[in-house]
Order: C-alpha cells, then sequence, then structure tokens
C-alpha cells in the first residue's frame, strides 16, 4: 500500500481508501483499498473498493459526501458518496480525472459511466482533491501537473462538469514532481484570523531526501490561491525556500478527511509512513507499508510567521494502558528509574522534557537492545531536533535507508518538549506542541525494546518524562 486516500467520515465512520496492490507487495495493480473507523484507532477492513479494471488504474484522489445531491447519484433521498480520482491507462500512459459514486455507505462503488469528467490528454496529472466551497457554492479540485510544478484548480456544480480557474506554482520545493494537494481553511490558534494551507507533497527533493510534503500558506476565494506575502521565509533544500511537513524521512502523500462535523471544529490527517527511495525494499513480509497515526493539524503565530501545527489526535490516548510519571532529575536517576519500573516495550508513548543546556547533545534511545536502537535528541550546538536510526539494526536493504534526520528548533527557550510515539517499525517525534514533527520507520531486532536517556551525565536535567504503555490497536 501507499498514499491515503479519499478519506471522508459519513454517519459515524471515519473512512480511509489507500492505494493498494491487491495482487503483491510492491507497486502494480493499483487500486483503492478501504477501511473505516468509529474512532481513528481501531480500524476494520473492507473488501476492495475500486478494483483496477479494464487496463485502466486507480492513482490517487479524494472522496466527498455530496449532501445536496448535486450530482443526481443519490438514492432514497441520501447523499451519495463520491469518489473523485486519477485514472492510469499504461497503454498510453495517459492520466485523467474519474468519478465512482457509492450509495452504501461506502462499501459498493459503480464508475461514473461518462468517464473521465477531465482529460487534458496529460501524462503527469493526478491526484484531485476535491471540496464544497459554501461561499461561492461550487465544488473545487486541486489537482497537480506534477512535472511542471503546479496546482490547478477547477470548478463544478455537479462534480461531472468541470472548467479551470487558475494555476498555482512553481514555487517552494522544485526538485521533484508535484503530488497529492491537498486545500483547506484553519483558524490561527488564539486569534480570529484564517488562513488557507495548500498542501503539496514532492518526490524526490525533500527536506530529509527522496518524497516528503511542503505546503504554503495564504489565501483562497473560491477560484485562486494567493500566497501570502514572506510567508516562505523557511528552510531550504538546495536553494530553494519551503515549509516542510515533516523532517523525518517517511510521511508522504498527506492528506486530510473531509466532511468532518463542523461542531468538531478540527482537521485531521494522516500520511504514507515509508519513502519512494526505498518503499518497495523495505523487510517486511507478507505486509509492506502503513499510515502513520491521525494527527489534528493547526496554525499559530511564531517569529517566523504563521505555522502549521500538528498534534496527535487525541483518539490516540484510548490506547493508553499504564501511566509512569518521573518526578524530575538528573540523567543517571532518570535512567535508574527507567530500570526499576521496568519501563521497556515496542509500543510506547512517551513525553519528555529536557532542560536547555549550552552545548550537546541529549535524548532518548528507544527499540534499544545491546546491539541497535533508535535515537530521538536534541543537538544543542546546532540547536535541531533528531532522529538517528543509523544503528536501528536492519539498515542494509537499501543505500539510503541509513541516516539521521534533522528538524529545526525554530524558537529555542529554556526547555524543549518532545512527544513520541513507538511502535514496532516507527517513531513519530511531536516537537514543542507539534511545531515541528519527525516521522521514521525503523527495523530493530527482535529483542530491541529497553527505552534509555543519553546526555551529559553531570548537567543533563530532565523535568518531565511521562511514559505509557500502549494497547495493540488490533484488539
Amino acid at each position: 500500500m501507499n498514499d491515503p486516500n479519499g478519506l471522508v467520515y459519513y454517519e459515524g465512520e471515519y473512512h480511509l481508501f489507500y492505494q493498494y496492490n491487491p495482487f503483491g507487495n510492491t507497486w502494480g495493480h493499483m487500486s483503492w483499498g478501504h477501511a473505516v473507523s468509529s474512532d481513528l484507532v481501531h480500524w476494520k477492513h473492507l473488501p476492495l473498493a475500486l478494483p483496477e479494471a479494464d487496463g485502466v488504474m486507480i492513482f490517487s484522489g479524494s472522496a466527498v459526501v455530496d449532501w445536496k445531491n448535486t450530482s443526481g447519484l443519490g438514492k432514497n433521498g441520501k447523499p451519495p458518496m463520491v469518489a473523485i480520482y486519477t485514472c492510469y491507462r499504461p497503454s498510453g500512459r495517459v492520466q485523467s480525472q474519474c468519478i465512482a459514486f457509492s450509495n452504501d455507505k461506502g462499501r459498493t462503488w459503480t464508475k461514473y459511466a461518462s468517464n473521465p469528467v477531465i482529460d487534458i490528454h496529460s501524462t503527469n496529472f493526478r491526484d484531485p482533491k476535491v471540496q464544497w466551497h459554501e461561499p461561492s457554492k461550487h465544488w473545487v479540485m486541486a489537482v497537480s501537473l506534477s512535472a511542471e510544478h503546479k496546482v490547478r484548480f477547477y470548478r463544478s456544480t455537479n462534480l461531472k462538469d468541470w472548467t479551470l480557474l487558475s494555476e498555482f506554482g512553481p514555487a517552494g520545493g522544485t526538485a521533484g514532481v508535484w503530488e497529492c494537494p491537498d486545500l483547506f481553511e484553519l483558524t490561527v490558534e488564539g486569534t480570529h484570523e484564517k488562513r488557507w494551507v495548500l498542501v503539496v507533497n514532492i518526490n524526490p527533493g525533500s527536506i530529509a531526501g527522496g518524497s516528503g510534503g511542503q505546503y504554503f500558506i495564504g489565501q483562497f476565494d473560491g477560484a485562486r490561491f494567493v500566497e501570502d506575502p514572506g510567508s516562505r521565509h523557511a528552510v531550504a533544500v538546495g536553494g530553494q525556500a519551503a515549509l516542510w511537513l515533516d523532517y523525518g524521512p517517511d510521511y508522504y502523500a498527506a492528506v486530510s478527511w473531509n466532511d468532518i462535523p463542523r461542531s468538531e471544529g478540527r482537521r485531521l490527517w494522516l500520511g504514507w509512513m515509508s519513502n519512494w527511495q526505498y518503499g518497495q525494499d523495505v523487510p517486511t513480509s507478507p505486509w509492506r507499508s502503513a499510515m502513520s497515526i491521525p494527527r489534528e493539524v493547526g496554525l499559530r503565530q511564531t517569529a517566523e510567521g504563521i505555522r502549521l501545527v500538528q498534534r496527535p489526535a487525541r483518539e490516540n490516548r484510548r490506547l493508553r494502558e499504564r501511566r509512569f510519571r518521573f518526578n524530575g532529575g538528573d540523567l543517571a536517576r532518570a535512567n535508574e528509574w527507567l530500570a526499576q519500573n521496568h519501563i521497556q516495550g515496542v509500543q510506547l508513548e512517551l513525553v519528555v522534557e529536557f532542560e536547555r543546556q549550552s552545548t550537546g547533545v541529549q535524548g532518548v534511545e528507544v527499540l534499544k537492545s545491546s546491539k541497535d536502537e533508535t535515537a530521538i535528541g536534541v543537538n544543542w550546538d546546532r540547536e535541531t531536533v533528531f532522529v538517528d536510526r543509523t544503528n536501528s539494526a536492519k539498515v542494509n536493504f537499501n543505500p539510503k535507508f541509513s541516516g539521521v534526520y534533522d528538524a529545526p528548533l525554530t524558537a529555542p527557550g529554556r526547555k524543549v518538549k518532545l512527544h513520541v510515539f513507538v511502535d514496532v517499525s516507527s517513531v513519530e517525534v511531536f516537537v514543542n506542541d507539534g511545531e515541528s514533527v519527525l516521522t521514521a520507520i525503523s527495523f530493530p531486532s527482535g529483542e530491541s525494546r529497553e527505552v534509555k536517556l543519553f546526555g551529559p551525565q553531570d548537567r543533563a536535567k530532565i523535568t518531565v518524562l511521562d511514559v505509557w504503555n500502549l494497547k495493540s490497536s488490533w484488539k
């Protein structure tokens, strides 16, 4: 599996479709797999939703609930669920936009008889994200002209007939193709200000190498996205300044849920937890690839400008079991506490807060054994947070896998807080309440279960250390 697709909420269910090969664990025969959840934590797999058929693969896209039945595809007074996706015909390499619909809560699907609904005879035109734009009373599609580093915007009143509105780009990172755009409006924390966020995934050329995601902040009037002046005072890669979604190597094709109830007042998303540099080589069997945990997305005013922030969706707390709390102290005492409480495991959530040091490196090793570990820490000399998987056991399956990945401390203060989710083969690190995130997969040895803090023994102070054992989401 790879990209998440068609994220939509309807009648108490979160739908997650995704790029899927039903016949193997490498890319091919692209179809839409399907899972649903009532709580974003426990997922039920459903039958294949949109299969490859008649020489046409089902590439990435989105789904909406057509509440007003603008498409006329609904039945019995119920709104249809409509999927909008890229049809790919390998024989001619043409990518066009198609739709399908469901009248039974996404359990079965019918491909629209007059597909494609947009065809510009392009070989690089894909990944439509569609939403209803209430002020202008029409559907809006953001779709990528991948090789041209552009996002196109189309409008429709019925999801079938589309008119070109505008284009955005090239801008930001352009070292690789642009894919999987998303567009949504958020309120800046603590204010009444609103901004639109345009997400563009890029492969290769991301901040951590290979595939990753960038975003732009600006205004959208239903027809055109205009980036805020000066909003891209950002981290550059190869001379290209961009705002990055995740500083780790394994967060790609991030896309948000449509139709979350307005009463919740939040934007939820997740991403594919891998990287095209090595995604088809990872040493797992019989499965290959996974999604990140769901995250809540917001905007925060920082010294550098308005920035995207991400936090673990609150539903993740449902997996917490016993909580262990360290009352504070030096590094040696904290490690004694970890050992005394037998804190170890491959499913953990931890929050650790380090007091600022004038120099040096400190952090926490997870999935640790006598031979290997994954290290997460703060480099005070460079003012960065990092994930280091160079010694995480299985690293030789691809020359581009091993590495150390950094995120800047954008506003270094007296303390740095790391909120870490450890799973059997991944870590997700949220820095300072989501100001930056690092996501990395890791393939430790079977005995790698310990947790250990590292740093200057004589002066490293741990002000907060909370650890939870986590239940399996499969139970």
